[in-house]
């Protein structure tokens, strides 16, 4: 059978005569119950004698009722006592009563004289006991007496700010007088207004804190990838030149193979024509030495030639030197200087990478030289010299210029022409916009210079390597869509476009324009370059993968990186 749970009061098994939970509870007629003892001896009292009356009801029994322990009530009493333990573990926050012996029951109110807390029922005995005393109850208050002031006996109702501690109101008047003190509730507001401030703030720093740490890290991955990714095209360029190489020596070997072949070729057909030439003489010899005629015999003898000249073999120790000798020494020491130098230029890189974490032996005079040269992420460069420490010298990819593109000054420059250009077909190749951007994709803090001339007017800007390249829609032209940014310079106009929105930028552009790539710092700005930098326009957004410089040349204009 399932047990049923009844919620219960702890004052449903009181005992009105001790105020406590009842012990060998009996039930007297009337219905009330008792304490056993309680009971008897309320009974046996001397103004009793002869009459028994109910405590609470107050109806009279005659005779003396007989007294047994009620069994059922008293099990009740014994599980409430049980659970009620448990309950007032799980309440450590509530205030005890501090007269309560078997079963503390919650205090209502606190006597600032007594130092102790009173349950609704002994709150009553001690204001019957103590009446028309200066006992002053208040709600029930927990460690009653860390509450008092130690040197008065005084509740601690306020708070003198100048040393920071609670007092009463005869310190303020005596050993705090003339200090700034309010208040305790006052000063908790105060406090307390100021915490949550500060954990606001606290919170704030963090979840900034949190999204800068994020940032990093796809700064980063970007930056990493940007690397890899220029690493690639420098050891495939490598590899293109040592198979180019391998390829000339192979043909050079060949050559000198066909030589070589080709003399001794011509020796033995020599060689051949002249056996043929005794193999006749032989024949000639055979036959006239079978006549007895010796006079003709003598006369046709002297036509018969046998040369005894020794042919002379062709020479095979330049070759053998050149294959063996010189191939088996130099390629040998080309590899070994060219791993030198690949160890060489790794360490140099590894070094550099790993001295971005400033290591703590450094010196003083080391620390404020790097410092010096160090510009912090969250500032800007100021001078021409501080955006020159993040110079990057760039070069124009054949393999993106459009066929109308000229690119010259090894692939610095570019010029737009009416005829195109025999490039091979790429899929990276701009189809209809005369657009070109440069090789390697960029994730930091970069710097570069172009400049340009011509009617036709240039775009100088960043896209990612995903843009468009086919086709004359706008996802393929530079500043006309969300993966590209770019500034159009004229003779007349200058502007700034991102996504097909134009902003106007009212100071004439210059024909040495400055980029500012800060990838961390989510900004992107131009310059004019001449003896100082003026700003023409920056744009803050936020770059999600490397960004490559892009550039279109109108018709008749040239563009040239500057290489500083």
């Amino acid at each position: 059978m399932a047990a049923t749970t009844i919620s219960i009061e702890q004052d449903q098994f009181c005992c009105s005569v001790c105020l406590e939970v009842l012990r060998d509870p009996v039930t007297i007629p009337c219905g009330h119950s008792y304490c056993l003892d309680c009971i008897e001896d309320y009974w046996n009292r001397a103004k009793q004698k002869g009459q028994y009356s109910c405590p609470q009801c107050r109806q009279v029994f005659n005779p003396r009722p007989l007294l047994s322990r009620n069994t059922v009530l008293g099990e009740v009493v014994e599980t409430f006592l049980k659970s009620g333990a448990r309950q007032l573990s799980s309440k450590t926050e509530e205030v005890a009563c501090s007269l309560c012996t078997v079963r503390r029951k919650r205090a209502v109110k606190s006597c600032l004289v007594c130092s102790e807390s009173y349950c609704a029922a002994h709150s009553r005995v001690h204001e019957e006991r103590f009446h028309g005393k200066a006992h002053r109850l208040v709600p029930a208050v927990d460690q009653l007496k860390e509450k008092l002031c130690q040197h008065h006996d005084k509740p601690l109702r306020l708070y003198c700010r100048t040393d920071q501690q609670s007092v009463c109101s005869q310190c303020v008047r005596e050993r705090h007088k003339g200090h700034d003190a309010v208040s305790l509730v006052d000063e908790r507001a105060t406090q307390q207004k100021n915490l949550q401030e500060a954990s606001l703030k606290s919170v704030q720093k963090l979840k900034d804190t949190e999204k800068e740490l994020r940032y990093v890290v796809r700064y980063i991955k970007h930056s990493t990838e940007a690397a890899v990714e220029e690493s690639e095209r420098v050891f495939s360029r490598l590899i293109r030149s040592i198979e180019k190489q391998s390829s000339e020596v192979k043909e050079v070997l060949r050559v000198q193979e066909r030589a070589a072949v080709s003399q001794a070729e011509e020796l033995l057909e020599k060689i051949q024509r002249e056996i043929l030439e005794l193999r006749r003489a032989g024949a000639e010899l055979e036959r006239i030495s079978q006549t007895e005629d010796h006079t003709g015999f003598l006369q046709k003898c002297k036509s018969l030639h046998f040369s005894t000249k020794t042919v002379e073999m062709p020479s095979t120790d330049a070759l053998q030197y050149m294959m063996y000798k010189t191939l088996r020494g130099a390629l040998p020491n080309l590899k070994n200087s060219l791993d030198e130098t690949l160890e060489r230029e790794f360490n140099r890189i590894s070094d550099k990478v790993m001295s971005l974490k400033e290591p703590s032996n450094k010196s003083v005079s080391e620390k404020t030289k790097a410092k010096d040269t160090e510009i912090p992420y969250n500032s800007e460069p100021k001078t021409r010299a501080d955006f020159l420490h993040y110079h990057h010298d760039i070069v124009l990819d054949p393999n993106t210029a459009n066929p109308y593109l000229s690119l010259s000054d090894r692939r610095r420059g570019a010029t737009t022409h009416s005829e195109p250009q025999p490039y091979p077909d790429h899929p990276q190749r701009f189809s209809s916009w005369a657009q070109v951007l440069c090789r390697a994709g960029m994730a930091g803090r970069c710097y570069w210079e172009v400049e340009w001339a011509g009617e036709g007017g240039v775009s100088i800007g960043v896209c990612y390597k995903d843009m468009g390249r086919s086709g004359a829609g706008s996802d393929c032209k530079l500043g006309h869509n969300s993966k590209s940014w770019s500034l159009d310079c004229s003779k007349s106009v200058c502007s700034f476009q991102h996504n097909k929105e134009r902003v106007s930028v009212p100071t004439p552009c210059s024909s040495r324009i400055g980029v500012f790539l800060d990838f961390r710092g989510a900004t992107l700005s131009f310059y004019n370059v001449s003896d100082t930098l003026v700003l023409l326009h920056k744009v803050k957004t936020t770059f999600t993968q490397p960004v490559y410089p892009g550039f279109w040349v109108g018709l008749s204009s040239t563009l040239r990186l500057c290489s500083l």
